[in-house]
């Protein structure tokens, strides 16, 4: 289940990018911290707090890897960078949804 930091961050990131978010559950139940389901695109946020351990770390590397298999564009960004470079951000995100407008 998504954590509270990340439903703030999904609002966030989709209204500053202009597009609805919404929680997604992909295959074999993970969560996407920001889903633009439309354009198939998932946005993952990692932190140090959560990254704490091997299982964390190994688990996120598995939901990527089934989110590509089912036809997914995934973007990570640390959350460092959406405090220090917004702006960066979220100009990646709407240059990733362009992109998967386009069917490129």
């Amino acid at each position: 289940m998504p954590n509270e930091s990340c439903t703030g961050c999904s609002g966030v990131l989709g209204s500053a990018a202009g597009w609805p978010t919404i929680w997604w559950c992909c295959p074999d139940e993970y969560w996407i911290d920001v889903a633009f389901e439309a354009r198939r695109l998932a946005v993952e946020v990692d932190g140090w707090a959560w990254h704490c351990d091997v299982d964390r770390f190994a688990h996120d590397r598995r939901r990527q890897n089934a989110l590509v298999l089912a036809g997914w564009t995934v973007l990570r960004f640390t959350w460092h960078d959406l405090m220090s470079r917004p702006k960066e951000v979220v100009a990646e995100i709407r240059a990733a949804l362009r992109r998967a407008g386009d069917g490129r």
